[in-house]
């Protein structure tokens, strides 16, 4: 009887493990990234309370736990030691009697001005916007405010502040959302900046309870052809040729010039369609934001500058309370387009982040303009290097079967040199078995990169995913391309002159892309050097 009873365990046991893989084979776990952030299951749309306290990474992210679409908002939460290694933790907030959870952010309260922390040690804080389904329905427009929580146990548990809302909506502004709290040392109080519709407004709080007024801005700036959401106002130095940052600045014996920078996230309206973020290069005096007069003129009449010109890349912030000696500005964003990320086809799960990236201010021949370069700490999943032979081609240069097998998990420095024909252009274009493939490069003629997933497979859920060809505008004339590119699973984030130029696109091809190759098009192109490597899984 023991005997068969084990047979019959064993018999369903492989039947189990057969039916996991099938539900793999089908689709259930087949887009889900190497490289990036994707929740453990269900729904997931914007980063929210990104903060840096003891050792730990705390990213929030706006989250259905029931359905693989948007829902009732609870905040989901997850920690890293290095922004790539991430450790899924329960749920830290849900909805109550004001409302859903929707965006915010979380500081480190180390004075505790809040009154909130114990035994000594600051509180974890953390502002969002609570959404009243119950008044939205009654027609009411006053459904959306500002509410605070906290935490005593390093964000592994979150309690209701008492006294919520903080900000009610006595403007009664239907889109009254996502705020960003931060600490101005210069002006010795907390600053918030939430979304008002077609501007932001900015408060001000000797104690993250207590908030007054202080101005407005935006409604005459940038684009406006969607609702800005999720805005992000902090200080940052600008860096030159010889100035990297300020320290070094102040060993060059060279005061670091300190600029405000707001971003600002539109949907719709993005440069390719749908929704983008957008961002604005200023100073802060603790009551207004003005914009630097150099970079005013670039934002007026309805243009804008992007920080990222790809389809998804959205509602990205940027960590709170980074550690001093580090020095960066570190940023990460939601990896869809609310053109079609309920209709993405990922399964039992939805959504991913985009890599962690730094920010840089740089004066450029154009004016003050806002970098993207991937974070340091992505070096450590380099499992393999390979470098590239210098060589000058024309047409198709195959960077060989081994290589293309790891296109699901693969970064590329590229240094180019591109003919002096009018219509020279270059690609990086993966494809499979299967006839699918996905080309990102730049056309000379246009002076663009370009991002083409027209027949990278999966595109038929949405008649707004593949087709068109999305660009970007360099604002520099040169053959010479320097590149730097992450290839994952169902992604391909794209860095050039120096991470001046961002694009950030998903796929979703029927089988891996499993061949990579090089594409000169109108004219010889010179590799003048380049390094492939293979990286490993960060999940």
């Amino acid at each position: 009887m023991v005997k068969y009873f084990a047979l019959i365990c064993l018999t369903i046991t492989l039947i189990a493990c057969k039916t996991r893989q099938k539900t793999t084979d089908s689709g259930m776990e087949f887009h889900r990234p190497n490289l990036h952030f994707t929740p453990p299951s269900m729904w997931m749309n914007d980063p929210n309370g990104m903060v840096y306290y003891e050792g730990e990474y705390h990213l929030f992210y706006q989250h259905y736990p029931k359905e693989t679409v948007w829902g009732p908002m609870h905040w989901g939460h997850a920690v890293s030691k290095d922004m790539v290694h991430w450790e899924h933790l329960p749920i830290a907030i849900f909805p109550d009697s004001l409302g859903l959870i929707f965006s915010g952010s979380a500081v480190v309260d180390w004075n505790n001005t809040s009154k909130l922390g114990q035994n000594g040690k600051p509180p974890l804080v953390a502002i969002f916007t609570q959404h009243s389904m119950e008044k939205e329905k009654a027609g009411h427009s006053n459904f959306q405010y500002q509410s605070l929580a906290y935490s005593n146990d390093n964000g592994r548990s979150w309690k209701m502040y008492a006294g919520n809302p903080i900000i009610p909506n006595t403007q009664k502004i239907r889109d009254f959302r996502d705020p960003k709290v931060s600490w101005d040392e210069d002006s010795k109080q907390w600053i918030m900046v939430f979304a008002a519709h077609d501007h932001i407004k900015i408060w001000g709080s000797p104690d993250l309870i207590h908030w007054s007024h202080l101005s407005d801005f935006g409604s005459q700036f940038g684009a406006h052809t969607g609702v800005w959401e999720c805005p992000d106002l902090f200080p940052i130095y600008l860096e030159s040729e010889t100035t990297k940052s300020e320290v070094q600045s102040a060993s060059n014996n060279q005061a670091p010039i300190k600029k405000w920078v707001l971003l600002q996230s539109l949907n719709p309206g993005g440069p390719n369609g749908g929704s983008a973020t957008q961002y604005f290069v200023g100073n802060f005096d603790g009551i207004n934001f003005k914009l630097d007069p150099a970079f005013e003129n670039t934002v007026q009449n309805g243009k804008a500058q992007w920080l990222d010109w790809g389809k998804d890349n959205y509602a990205g912030v940027t960590w709170s309370d980074v550690p001093k000696k580090d020095g960066r500005r570190l940023f990460i964003g939601w990896m869809s387009n609310w053109e079609y990320a309920t209709k993405v086809p990922t399964g039992n799960w939805r959504s991913a982040m985009t890599l962690p990236r730094s920010l840089h201010l740089k004066q450029t021949a154009a004016g003050l303009r806002l970098s993207s370069e991937p974070v340091q700490e992505l070096e450590g999943l380099r499992k393999e290097k390979i470098e590239l032979e210098p060589k000058t081609w024309k047409g198709d240069l195959e960077l060989g079967k081994s290589l293309g097998a790891h296109a699901a998990g693969l970064e590329l420095v590229l240094d180019l040199q591109l003919s002096n024909q009018v219509d020279a252009a270059f690609s990086i274009v993966l494809s499979n078995d299967l006839g699918e493939n996905y080309q990102i490069g730049y056309r000379t003629a246009k002076n663009e990169f370009f991002s083409d997933r027209s027949k990278s497979g999966k595109n038929d859920f949405s008649d707004q995913f593949g087709t068109q060809t999305h660009v970007a505008q360099r604002r520099i004339n040169s053959q010479h391309l320097q590149l730097h590119v992450f290839l994952d699973v169902a992604s391909c984030e794209l860095f050039a002159d120096g991470g001046e130029i961002a694009m950030t696109e998903i796929y979703f091809p029927s089988a891996n892309f499993n061949h990579i190759k090089l594409v000169s098009a109108n004219g010889q192109t010179k590799l003048v050097a380049g390094t492939a490597y293979v990286l490993k899984a960060a999940r």
